[in-house]
C-alpha cells in the first residue's frame, strides 16, 4: 500500500471512492452518517485537492482508502476538554477517513493512521486529533487501539441535521515545534 496526496487528475476516481464507501454504508450500516453526493462528495474532495489536503491510499493501482489531514478543524474545537490547551496549527485533524468496503478488515485503516500520526510527529505537531459521530464504533475502537484517548462529546457548533454531537480523540506527542 502506498499513500500519497491526490491530484486534480484523480478527483473523478477519489470521488467515485467516496460515493461507494457511502453507497456500501446506506446499504449496512452507515456509521459516520455521511450523505451520498454531499459529503463525502465531489465538491469536498476538489476542495480537499486544492488545498493539497486530500490523501489517497493505493494499493496495486487502485484507490483502497481516502482521507484529509489538515490542521483545520470543523467546528469549535476550543469547546472542548482536550488533555492540552492547543491553538489551532498546534495540532493536524483527521478527516473523512475511509477504506474500501471490498477491502475491511486488511488494515487499510490502521496503516492510513499510522501514516497521519508519522506525518504529525515528522512535522513537528503536538497532537493529531478527530471528531467523528459518536455511534460510529468501528471508528472509535480504530483511533482507541491506536493511542488515541477519548476527550469527551461535544457539538463543536457544527449544526449538522441528525449529528448534535461528536466524540473527540487526541493522540498527544511529547515535544512539538510550538513548545
Amino acid at each position: 500500500m502506498k499513500i500519497t496526496q491526490c491530484t486534480m487528475e484523480q478527483l473523478d476516481e477519489t470521488a467515485a471512492f467516496y460515493d461507494k464507501v457511502v453507497a456500501y454504508l446506506d446499504a449496512h450500516v452507515n456509521y459516520p452518517k455521511w450523505k451520498r453526493g454531499e459529503y463525502p462528495g465531489r465538491e469536498s474532495t476538489a476542495q480537499a485537492i486544492s488545498e493539497g489536503v486530500q490523501y489517497i491510499c493505493t494499493e496495486k493501482g487502485k484507490i483502497a482508502g481516502a482521507f484529509i489531514l489538515n490542521d483545520v478543524p470543523l467546528g469549535d474545537y476550543s469547546a472542548a476538554r482536550w488533555s492540552l490547551d492547543l491553538k489551532e496549527g498546534d495540532y493536524l485533524v483527521i478527516h473523512t477517513l475511509a477504506a474500501d468496503p471490498q477491502s475491511y478488515h486488511r488494515g487499510i485503516g490502521r496503516f492510513m493512521v499510522e501514516y497521519c500520526i508519522k506525518t504529525a510527529r515528522e512535522d513537528g505537531y503536538r497532537a493529531l486529533r478527530v471528531d467523528t459521530v459518536p455511534d460510529n464504533f468501528p471508528a472509535r475502537r480504530l483511533y482507541e487501539s491506536m493511542g488515541f484517548t477519548y476527550a469527551g462529546t461535544e457539538g463543536l457548533n457544527r449544526n449538522i441535521e441528525g449529528i448534535p454531537e461528536f466524540a473527540l480523540y487526541e493522540l498527544n506527542f511529547i515535544g512539538g515545534r510550538h513548545e
